[in-house]
């Protein structure tokens, strides 16, 4: 307190007392006790109110004991009950949170954790995901810059995450209880498998399987994919005695279309604790990749029969060469390759912008340029009769659809009519031109996407000895027809704007966030905020239908789906102000990643203790804890001495005070008739 407030509170006890010195004893005709009780409460009641008015700052001194923190964190994962070892972990979390001295010691801090870490002490170990690298960031975030130890009661299996060995930091000690039979057993498993989640039909598509053992010497195992009641493959995977883990790729035909459910099996005749991981579910949609082609010219050319060879080496491709005059619906077609167009065009460029087809038009010495400026808006050609040579150019920095160079610069020239060629907005270019070594700055091959049509200009003829030259380097004709088949792909597929669009997987893994997202565009293509979009969801097999509303985001709406059981399912996202619709489906995979294992990682716990400086101990052990923790002088509880300061006027006590000084005034003069 102040030099200043004890002056102030020294002045504040003389006006109190002069005032109610003054107002009941100077001019009183007798001075009984009465009015010295009057007195006095008037005086309590004005220094009350001054003591208000100064607001002095009351300091007082507490001693507070900080104890070390103790994370206890205890697995909650299915892979724990699944090992037959939840009792366990309940009676190892019971026996270290009930020790007196440990909770004298330390400041007790009770998790579990499965892909999350949270505060609690009570554990049903159904959590579906196994992430132990959150635990060591969420507890460094807790108890920052406190060096503490952490008892981690897990079976060590992550399913998710960075490598939990290396999270932890090495100056807090973690101790591992190790959860489940350390002992070894022979166990056969598919560890992973990796495929794409789309195939081309009349395709075959690969399977890439990683297979391995543990426990007893192995050769051979046998490995099967089936689709339903059908076994599709066979074929015994080899093992020697150095290698318990083998790599493999097999391919699948992709003979029918639509959503295919296969099943990878790996099985020898010996009896195996877990047989849950010899099993793994996939999905393959294979798609419709069919394409018309209309190769539409009025001159003959070698070019034609190029074009024809390179694009029908995709089975999925079909060219017919026509001339303009012989089109009679241009429906039969999905994309229209224009060569050398002249005015003879006129009603196939009309047609096309109809029915919105999208074109490659090839020009060269026979071209009519001016009819050419009359039908398109994406280049201007000012050109001469003069021919000239133009070698191409690769674009690195092309960024439409995935292509590598296939030694374009090694090509022969194109020829072409001598002028400039000026590209207008929303022109790619993939190659442009040289005259010897020239760069023109002009395109060669160029892309443009305007209002969901699509249109590629290959700009000279003579195309057909690129293929021939892909053959001399290559040996091969396919890198120069895959170039070709990647430009027709990008022609075929359809851009045009939908005003409702869901983004959803074609099939989930049982666990998995099943999350489907919307986005709902007005008449201007603008996300539409106020849409009111829901979703109803129903199981193939039983029918049971369930209804969910999409919740807005921040630029879709979205809905989550956890917690359907494996199984097929169709739905309807409807948007209910315009009754606009999308219907879809999807298959959830009977596949839980918690019992894909047999034993607890009893290696990678080690590596953790070592890794912190602490010690892995087994159930059995806990007292053996218990006491090397007691024993470590390092986690000594802190004294800390706190100073507290409290305005007066945060006192309630001294306001009721007043009110009790100045009422019992009252009620006395009131009594005595000194009102």
């Amino acid at each position: 307190m102040t030099t200043n407030t004890v002056l102030l509170l020294i002045l504040s006890i003389v006006i109190a007392a002069c005032l109610s010195y003054f107002q009941y004893l100077f001019k009183a005709k007798s001075q009984s006790k009465v009015y010295w009780l009057l007195a006095f409460l008037r005086f309590a009641s004005i220094f009350g109110i001054l003591l208000l008015l100064i607001n002095p700052i009351i300091s007082r001194t507490e001693l507070e004991i900080i104890k070390t923190p103790l994370p206890i964190v205890v697995d909650n994962s299915s892979s724990i009950s699944f090992l037959k070892a939840n009792k366990k972990a309940q009676e190892v979390y019971e026996e270290l949170i009930s020790n007196k001295d440990l909770q004298n010691k330390f400041e007790i801090q009770p998790f579990l954790f499965d892909a999350t870490l949270q505060p609690s002490d009570t554990f049903n170990f159904r959590g579906t995901q196994t992430q132990l690298d959150v635990v060591a960031k969420d507890l460094k975030s807790l108890n920052k810059n406190i060096h503490f130890p952490t008892v981690l009661v897990t079976d060590g299996n992550q399913t998710s995450g960075d490598d939990y060995v290396y999270s932890f930091d090495s100056e807090n000690a973690v101790f591992p209880i190790v959860l489940g039979d350390t002992t070894a057993v022979f166990d056969l498993k598919i560890s992973q498998l990796n495929v794409n989640k789309y195939a081309f039909y009349k395709n075959k598509f690969p399977v890439e399987v990683f297979v391995q053992y543990s426990g007893k010497r192995l050769s051979t195992a046998n490995f099967s994919i089936s689709e339903g009641n059908n076994t599709i493959l066979k074929q015994l995977v080899n093992f020697t005695a150095g290698q318990r883990t083998t790599t493999f790729t097999v391919f699948l035909p992709a003979d029918k279309m639509g959503l295919h459910l296969f099943k990878a099996t790996i099985s020898s005749g010996k009896k195996e604790k877990n047989s849950y991981n010899n099993v793994k579910n996939f999905a393959v949609e294979v798609l419709d990749q069919k394409t018309v082609v209309g190769l539409v010219s009025a001159v003959n050319h070698p070019d034609l029969s190029a074009f024809k060879r390179a694009i029908e080496t995709n089975a999925q491709r079909k060219v017919s060469i026509i001339k303009p005059q012989e089109i009679k619906s241009l429906s039969d077609y999905n994309v229209l390759i224009l060569y050398q167009p002249n005015a003879s065009f006129k009603s196939i460029f009309d047609g096309a912008k109809t029915a919105g087809l999208n074109t490659l038009v090839v020009t060269g010495m026979t071209t009519d340029f001016n009819f050419l400026n009359q039908q398109q808006n994406d280049l201007d050609f000012k050109v001469t009769n003069q021919k000239e040579d133009f070698l191409p150019s690769f674009n690195t920095k092309f960024n439409l659809f995935a292509l590598d160079n296939i030694g374009f610069d090694n090509f022969p020239p194109l020829a072409h009519p001598f002028g400039t060629i000026t590209a207008k907005e929303n022109v790619t270019v993939l190659l442009s031109s040289k005259i010897r070594s020239i760069d023109t700055g002009l395109p060669l091959l160029a892309f443009t996407e305007t209002g969901g049509k699509r249109a590629a200009y290959l700009l000279g003829e003579n195309s057909w000895k690129w293929r021939l030259q892909s053959h001399v380097d290559q040996q091969s004709f396919e890198k120069y027809d895959v170039f070709i088949d990647k430009t027709i792909q990008f022609l075929a597929s359809n851009s045009s704007k939908k005003s409702l669009v869901v983004t959803h997987e074609n099939f989930y893994n049982s666990g998995e966030a099943i999350a489907i997202t919307a986005q709902f565009f007005n008449k201007n293509y603008e996300f539409d905020d106020n849409a009111r979009l829901t979703i109803s969801v129903t199981n193939v097999k039983n029918k049971q239908t369930k209804n969910y509303d999409l919740l807005k985001g921040t630029n879709a709406y979205q809905v989550n789906l956890d917690g359907l059981s494996a199984g097929s399912y169709t739905f309807i996202v409807k948007e209910l102000n315009t009754k606009t619709s999308y219907s879809g489906r999807f298959e959830i995979l009977d596949f839980d990643i918690e019992k894909q294992f047999v034993a607890p990682d009893y290696t990678k716990l080690v590596q953790l203790a070592e890794q912190t400086k602490g010690k892995v101990f087994l159930p059995s052990q806990v007292n053996q804890l218990i006491q090397k923790l007691l024993a470590d002088e390092s986690y000594k509880a802190i004294e800390k001495e706190n100073v507290i300061k409290s305005p007066l006027i945060d006192w309630i006590w001294l306001l009721i005070l007043i009110a009790i000084c100045l009422s019992t005034e009252w009620f006395v003069r009131k009594y005595h008739g000194l009102l």
